[in-house]
């Protein structure tokens, strides 16, 4: 049985926000960035910014454990141990590490606990049972010759993660590099340092090579670009917003063509055709689906397309779904509305939404903070209407508890509203029809369908990723191990 979820007290942690490089943790670099908890916004401790120096180290301790370690030519099932004893060992400590990410990040207790521990250890067994499924091809040749494709590892990989689910993405990005044979060089969020350097302490533990994952803390603007202009990496995935996407992809540049993963920003639709009967599930779906993590997801369901008929009902359970949430710190299991991560988090929400509304928006319910909290940066549950093209709140990600409500009459319409002239990450289509279940993805622009749901469902074999401005490449899933290789053709002429 799994133990109950109980509230636990965040001063007990003493989180430390160091570099991690070649299997020993390591301070220094420069300046002293402060790091705080987003429930109260009390500082708990500080990092150094690794700069160019200890990101010329980390990644020639990387480059060298590459060539040396023989993790890369081992064999496929040895690979796959290492990587089992990682899933087991993230396992044997979830409390400890679902504490230290909800004490240091948005994501509540009970979520932490119930689900993101959980699901880290099931995708690094799901790449540890992809390792010796890595596949080549022989290619029809004359008979006085044989050629080959062989997928072999990059070598050093870059990954630079988002703050919004830290122990998750650091996950998604270093299991399928290493199961490939890559070595990692992760930086983390400045604003969420602290579970990438506990994994990658396990990583170690387990049997992983010193030096194939290796972590440094840091600014984007320096450190991050560091890693991404460093002539030894050879590919790069990056989770985050589509300008420091268009950033990352411009530095990369400027020391050579580099391949990316780029999974960026999304305005994900929630469409709701006309002919469903029950509202109350899709409401419930919609809620969810601007509300996870107080919207701090990029495939957030931010746009609801309604048929005028039903928008008002529908808008009501929503409303009434979305005032039943608790705001709270989250390290109380009673918490079922996150805090945004940062004060300057809720200062461009309420900037946005200020814009949106001068463009004609009008707000349906929320717009403000949660009222009698003095520390932690808690915004209510928002639904906006009449939220024209043109305007702020259409064109950019909100990236918190913010639904924008459109209605249609005509079903084209509505397809045409779903589909975002910048994003196409994910939607969701709502039907009862099961013709339109089938037909209508195919005309939704966006990586990700969900149809009667909304939000990445259990499992680790269906790839995510986006479209346009919502980047390319994969994560997860076969694809998601596949960009962590590249393929080599071996010609051989025996005639």
């Amino acid at each position: 049985m799994t133990d109950p979820v109980i509230s636990f007290d965040p001063n007990t942690l003493s989180p430390r926000a160091d570099h991690f490089i070649k299997g020993r943790r390591r301070e220094g670099g420069e300046g002293a960035v402060p790091v705080h908890r987003p429930s109260d916004g009390v500082e708990i401790g500080r990092l150094h910014d690794a700069g160019e120096t200890i990101v010329d180290e980390a990644v020639g301790a990387a480059r060298d454990a590459f060539r040396t370690s023989g993790w890369a030519s081992a064999h496929p099932l040895d690979r796959a141990a290492v990587l089992h004893r990682w899933a087991a060992l993230v396992e044997a400590r979830t409390e400890e590490i679902a504490r230290l990410e909800s004490a240091t990040s948005t994501r509540p207790i009970a979520d932490t606990l119930g689900r993101d521990v959980g699901r880290a250890a099931g995708a690094i067994r799901f790449f540890a049972e992809s390792v010796d499924k890595i596949e080549g091809s022989v290619i029809a040749t004359a008979a006085a010759a044989n050629c080959m494709v062989v997928p072999e590892p990059y070598g050093v990989v870059a990954s630079i993660t988002a703050w919004n689910f830290p122990l998750i993405n650091a996950v998604w990005k270093s299991a399928p590099a290493l199961a490939a044979g890559n070595a990692v060089v992760l930086k983390p969020s400045e604003l969420t340092p602290y579970t990438a350097i506990r994994i990658a302490e396990l990583a170690v533990e387990a049997g992983l090579p010193a030096g194939l994952f290796n972590v440094v803390q840091g600014l984007g603007a320096t450190t991050g670009s560091a890693l991404v202009r460093h002539p030894d990496v050879r590919k790069i995935s990056f989770t985050g917003s589509t300008g420091t996407g268009a950033r990352i992809m411009a530095d990369a540049a400027a020391t050579g063509t580099k391949p990316l993963t780029l999974e960026l920003g999304g305005k994900s639709p929630q469409l709701v055709l006309k002919d469903v009967r029950d509202l109350s599930p899709v409401a419930l779906n919609v809620a969810n689906g601007f509300l996870a993590n107080a919207g701090q997801v990029c495939t957030a369901g931010s746009r609801l397309i309604v048929h005028r008929s039903m928008a008002d009902e529908l808008v009501s359970r929503v409303q009434a779904l979305a005032a039943a949430r608790t705001a709270g710190p989250t390290w109380q299991v009673e918490t079922t509305l996150s805090p945004l991560v940062s004060e300057r988090q809720a200062e461009r929400i309420e900037r946005m939404i200020a814009a949106t509304v001068a463009d004609g928006a009008s707000i349906v319910s929320g717009g403000t903070r949660v009222s009698g909290r003095n520390a932690g940066a808690y915004f209510e549950p928002t639904i906006l209407a009449n939220v024209a093209e043109t305007s702020v709140g259409f064109r950019e990600e909100f990236f918190g508890p913010v639904l924008s409500v459109y209605t249609y009459e005509d079903e084209d319409e509505a397809i045409a509203m779903a589909n975002h002239p910048l994003y196409a990450l994910a939607a969701s289509l709502y039907t009862d029809d099961a013709r339109k279940a089938l037909a209508i993805p195919k005309r939704l622009e966006a990586g990700t369908v969900w149809v009667n749901a909304h939000g990445r469902q259990p499992g680790y074999a269906h790839p995510q990723g986006g479209f346009n401005h919502s980047g390319f490449g994969r994560e997860m899933g076969r694809a998601g191990l596949e960009g962590f290789l590249r393929h080599k053709t071996v010609w051989l002429s025996h005639g």
